[in-house]
């Protein structure tokens, strides 16, 4: 038995089925929606939410502070366990920071347990399946010390490639300008967008429709994935599962790839996002 436990935050998307399988503690965000302050979750009242983001209503989101990280880190080291923090990426949220507020704070306290704390510069199922992938590792074997650094070092491979169906969620949230949502929504314009090496969201790309774009987040996979290192890729989406669906078909088509997990796009995300987004994640050469 391993002499550590991973902990991540709800920005990695995973279920609680999965996270509990893996044997992950997760410390949740925080949405606000129809007034009431909920826990982060892609489990409970997500395709309510979308409903509702649909039809014009908005939702609010808080990142986790340094107490709430203190008191998952805290529970794991009074079990006598280290701990390894994998968290939701500093280019998107102060959770990382938060995150090692926490650890700084308790490692005095429990100065005989090893903390690390690790940035995934990840998002969503992104830093959902880095953090499979990391534990994957950690039932092989891999030491607590050796696995902060094989997530450090590989993190840069991780290739997040998305799109969105509703350029005003991004407007909102300051990720394109007016000019170009409006523009954009009356062309039928659809963004292509990754995060990169800096956990910032990027767009890159602009394609006509929303089967080009479908189109275009497969091709990633054509230029950017390591044969022979992607039999399980994960695909989020924001309530829209036959999309989602007919990319994995794709994917699956093309690269030989013999698992797709498909999950929801957590409220957290989603409230940022909107409805109709949807994400491929894999390994590749670079991001």
């Amino acid at each position: 038995m391993s002499n550590y436990k991973i902990i991540t935050d709800s920005g990695s998307d995973l279920p609680k089925s999965m996270a509990d399988s893996l044997g992950l503690a997760v410390s949740p965000l925080y949405v606000t929606f129809r007034g009431v302050t909920n826990p982060d979750s892609v489990d409970d009242g997500i395709q309510e939410m979308y409903a509702g983001l649909r039809s014009g209503e908005a939702a609010t989101t808080s990142a986790i502070n340094p107490q709430q990280w203190s008191d998952v880190i805290e529970s794991v080291l009074a079990e006598g366990l280290d701990a390894l923090v994998l968290t939701f990426s500093s280019g998107l949220s102060t959770t990382y920071q938060s995150a090692v507020i926490a650890a700084n704070e308790l490692s005095e306290k429990y100065p005989q347990r090893k903390i690390r704390v690790v940035d995934t510069l990840a998002a969503s199922l992104g830093q959902g399946l880095l953090v499979w992938y990391a534990c994957r590792k950690q039932q092989e074997g891999l030491e607590l010390d050796a696995l902060a650094d094989w997530v450090t070092e590989n993190r840069f491979r991780l290739c997040h490639w998305f799109t969105v169906d509703d350029l005003m969620y991004l407007k909102r949230g300051g990720r394109v300008s007016a000019a170009t949502a409006l523009v954009g929504t009356m062309l039928n314009i659809k963004p292509v967008l990754h995060v990169d090496d800096e956990g910032h969201l990027i767009s890159r790309s602009k394609v006509r429709g929303r089967k080009a774009a479908i189109e275009a987040l497969a091709s990633k996979m054509d230029q950017l994935a390591l044969p022979g290192e992607n039999d399980t890729v994960f695909i989020c989406h924001g309530d829209c599962i036959q999309d989602a669906e007919q990319l994995a078909a794709i994917v699956k088509a093309k690269h030989g790839v013999k698992e797709v997990f498909i999950g929801y796009t957590g409220a957290v995300i989603g409230s940022h996002s909107g409805p109709g987004t949807l994400a491929l994640f894999f390994l590749g050469e670079h991001r």
